[in-house]
């Protein structure tokens, strides 16, 4: 929910790359997997996305149990297997990913032109079919035309012989998200289309229409009970209760299910409502947990407007959390909870702006926040929460103070954030990402002490991060996030060590960096991220050996 300093994207790794071998399960045996998706790494975004549909789809229950080609009809598709880890060090199929595939029940190809071009997405297929001739292949065509975007290995059975596999066209103006989603489903539990698009649509009807009448009524109660709490004063106050349990009905429980049927616009009106209900009362009447039960739902309203991108509606939002959270925190100044709720609506706040590149609106909200972090802190040190905050708080007045070239302000803030990663990866020190963390913010306080030009500690600190990045590597050899990382900080490194005079070093570790940004960018040819970061280093590679002579 909070960010700290910007961090390298990441990936959620289920699988390394490596080599290892298995067998396959015998025709009809209970696959651990409804399906194995294979895609390329540029297609990552595709691939979450039909993973997601494919894990919440409900098969509608009058098909439940019936025979299929493939065995009863289940109710879901059950565990969908997702490869995250498209970019690796190894030039094979893993022992994880082979195991998957012969655990799988179907094979969904995510077919783009960089689908159709991926080595490993060819390996997959293969594979699939050598271990389970009987078992469906399915496409899913998201872009280009079928020639292009299908891959060779797709289009030709395990002899050589052409086919043409059963293809869901999610592209715009073909079969559309829904009938596509559908055309999977049928193919991978083996029941008719017709017959899956007639009952889905049919419970799909009904699902809406319990929902959006669901929604309807409670609006409607919720403006009775309201005029209701007016007019009969005695009664406000039961009225007013009645009124805030379903107005946090529909910011919690009816909003999941607005979102699975896809009704936004639903939801969006109830917000609204739900905003305008909040920012007509005066705060000074209400109890405590009433006051924090709204803070919690209006920020849940800010976040649904955030992944929407409507900025101003979450900026709308998170302006009146605050003023609830502000009113609150006057009453009750040693609540922990009360604390952590208006640091929440603070970073919120101050986030908006330091996005939109309004540094110094940002800056109030920021400091405010780090104070709040403070006092968690101090209120009750064992709690995990009080160390995050601390950590988040100053990584974010750190990022803020560099974007506003503060040095001296910025290698203050900065120790504090590595003091306080390192503090959280004590705490649990299994966990890579606490350390990464670590290991981020000493980037960030190297870069720092650059501009108060004490390039020693500058140095000391790039030393520091190489070896902990070192380690994890160690632990883990195939994990590409650590490798990318250890490149970027080795590539720091060179440079303050060139600075320092030590050019033999330098050239030798800036070679030994680029040779592995090599390897990585010819085992993902179409990351442009990669290629052109490659490109930057091999000039500077250039210019230290230049310097050297």
């Amino acid at each position: 929910m909070r960010q700290g300093l910007p961090l390298a994207r990441g990936f959620e790794i289920l699988g390394a790359r490596g080599r290892g071998r298995v067998t396959a399960t015998g025709p009809g045996a209970s696959a651990r997997y409804g399906a194995f998706i294979s895609y390329n790494h540029a297609d990552r975004a595709k691939a979450r996305a039909l993973h997601r549909a494919l894990e919440r789809y409900r098969i509608p229950a009058k098909l439940v149990g019936h025979a299929g080609a493939y065995g009863p009809v289940p109710r879901r598709l059950g565990r969908i297997f997702r490869d995250l880890d498209e970019l690796s060090a190894a030039g094979d199929l893993s022992a994880e990913v082979r195991a998957a595939l012969a655990d799988s029940a179907c094979l969904i190809v995510v077919c783009t032109p960089a689908g159709a071009a991926s080595q490993w997405v060819a390996r997959e297929i293969t594979l699939f079919r050598e271990l389970h001739p009987d078992r469906p292949v399915l496409a899913a065509l998201f872009a280009g035309e079928p020639a292009e975007a299908m891959p060779e290995a797709l289009r030709r059975t395990a002899d050589g012989s052409p086919t043409e596999p059963l293809a869901a066209d999610f592209r715009e103006g073909k079969d559309g998200r829904r009938l596509a989603l559908l055309k999977l489903v049928a193919g991978a539990v083996g029941v008719p289309l017709d017959a899956l698009v007639q009952r889905d649509a049919q419970a799909r009807m009904r699902r809406v229409t319990a929902v959006t009448l669901a929604a309807v009524v409670l609006v409607l109660a919720m403006a009775g009970l309201t005029v209701l709490a007016v007019r009969a004063r005695g009664e406000a106050e039961v009225r007013r209760a009645q009124a805030e349990g379903l107005v946090e009905f529909m910011l919690t429980d009816l909003r999941g299910r607005l979102k699975e049927v896809g009704r936004l616009d639903v939801l969006r009106e109830a917000n609204e409502r739900a905003l305008r209900y909040y920012g007509e009362q005066d705060l000074a009447q209400l109890p405590p947990d009433v006051l924090a039960r709204r803070a919690r739902a209006i920020m849940t309203i800010g976040e649904d407007a955030l992944e929407a991108k409507e900025t101003a509606r979450a900026r709308a939002a998170f302006v009146e959390a605050n003023r609830i959270t502000g009113a609150l925190i006057k009453r009750e100044p040693d609540e922990y909870d009360v604390v952590f709720a208006h640091a929440q609506s603070e970073f919120y706040i101050g986030n908006l702006h330091f996005e939109a590149g309004e540094l110094a609106a940002a800056e109030p909200h920021f400091e405010a926040y780090a104070q709040l972090a403070i006092r968690l802190m101090a209120l009750n040190p064992a709690d995990p929460r009080s160390a995050e905050e601390v950590s988040y708080s100053t990584g974010n007045v750190c990022g803020l103070r560099m974007e506003q070239r503060l040095a001296d302000q910025a290698v203050s803030l900065c120790s504090e954030a590595v003091r306080a990663a390192k503090a959280l990866a004590r705490r649990d020190p299994s966990s890579e990402q606490r350390w990464r963390d670590v290991a981020n913010r000493q980037g960030w306080l190297a870069d720092a002490q650059v501009l108060v030009h004490n390039f020693n500690a500058a140095l000391q600190l790039r030393r520091e991060q190489v070896r902990l990045l070192k380690g994890l590597l160690d632990r883990d050899p195939q994990n590409a996030r650590n490798r990318r990382m250890l490149i970027t900080a080795e590539r720091a490194l060179a440079k303050r060590e060139a600075y320092h005079g030590e050019r033999e070093m330098a050239v030798r570790r800036m070679r030994a960096a680029v040779a592995d940004l090599r390897t990585m960018t010819e085992l993902d040819t179409e990351n442009q991220e990669l290629a052109a970061r490659l490109r930057e280093m091999e000039v500077e590679l250039v210019n230290l050996e230049r310097r050297k002579k």
